[in-house]
């Protein structure tokens, strides 16, 4: 029942430099895991029968099935499915029933992560089915608000949802926790202009910007978090206001490629980090220097001024 990961990469691609790090230190933390890297280029027929289109991209494997996938150098995720997968491996094959009950406690999570959310073969960018494909295209035309989860990613996912909605087929879409149904179902729900009603609209990219400026008092749109500055700048304003002493949130610009464009002509300010006290913007990180140096920064970021 142990896990392994196989990291597919390439010696030209520095994200997969960058995540070969990552696993080294997972390594280290979880030793009942077995990580594995292989060269994506040198093993095309492997490649190939995985799907490997992109690098850097991991599969998990367990008694020897494939489990899991996850395409991209997206490290929390990566940190994510590895605390996962190993702690429901180091449990000893218990009862089919607790891990049936697991099972059903991770699909209804699943189901409610979003408002609305679709299983589908692939992801909205790139469906892997045509009846998949149909779906995004009618909801995207809707303008509906989705997120959704790439069955072939999980085949535990995969099969489980089918018994626990009772529905054999995919995609599926659920809205709060519901199963409204598969492609037919909203098709017939399109025809009778019932979809509008049923699925929550998209929030205007403007009306969300607006929410995240606002979020916390002091709000930081930066590259990577508190914890990991993904870059020079970040990390110094982040070292400025961690002295001041007040609290504050932070944003990461690279999750969310919407943000990080719509941001900069929102605020019209081009670059990041970005910094707002109470919706408004202070500037980026030479303001906050300025800022710093005058002693005016902890009365801005206090709300004072």
């Amino acid at each position: 029942r142990s896990l392994v990961v196989v990291h597919f990469w390439a010696p030209w691609a520095p994200q997969c430099a960058q995540m070969n790090e990552v696993m080294a230190a997972l390594a280290k933390e979880h030793t009942q895991v077995t990580f594995v890297k292989l060269e994506a280029e040198a093993v095309p027929e492997v490649s190939e029968k995985y799907g490997i289109s992109s690098v850097p991209t991991f599969l998990f494997f367990k008694n020897s099935q494939k489990v899991d996938r996850l395409d991209g150098a997206h490290a929390p995720e990566l940190t994510k499915k590895v605390q996962r997968h190993a702690s429901s491996s180091s449990v000893s094959a218990g009862s089919n029933d607790s891990s049936k009950e697991d099972l059903n406690v991770r699909l209804k999570k699943l189901i409610n992560a979003a408002p609305c959310m679709l299983f589908m073969k692939g992801s909205p960018k790139e469906p892997r089915c045509g009846f998949s494909k149909q779906m995004v295209e009618i909801l995207n035309k809707h303008g509906i608000s989705f997120s959704s989860f790439d069955i072939f990613s999980d085949e535990e996912v995969r099969q489980g949802l089918k018994t626990y909605s009772n529905w054999p087929t995919y995609p599926q879409l659920y809205v709060a926790g519901e199963l409204i149904g598969g492609l037919d179902i909203v098709k017939e729900l399109e025809a009778s202009g019932e979809l509008d009603t049923v699925c929550p609209k998209a929030q205007k990219l403007e009306d969300r910007l607006k929410f995240l400026i606002n979020k916390a008092p002091v709000m930081l749109f930066m590259k990577g978090s508190k914890q990991t500055a993904k870059c020079g700048f970040s990390k110094q304003i982040i070292e400025i206001i961690n002295n001041t002493g007040v609290d504050y949130e932070t944003f990461d610009i690279l999750e969310d490629e919407e943000v990080r464009q719509g941001l900069k002509t929102y605020s019209n300010w081009p670059t990041y980090p970005q910094l707002y006290v109470k919706g408004e913007l202070v500037g980026g990180v030479d303001i906050v220097k300025e800022l710093k140096e005058s002693g005016e920064l902890l009365p801005i970021l206090k709300g004072e001024n």
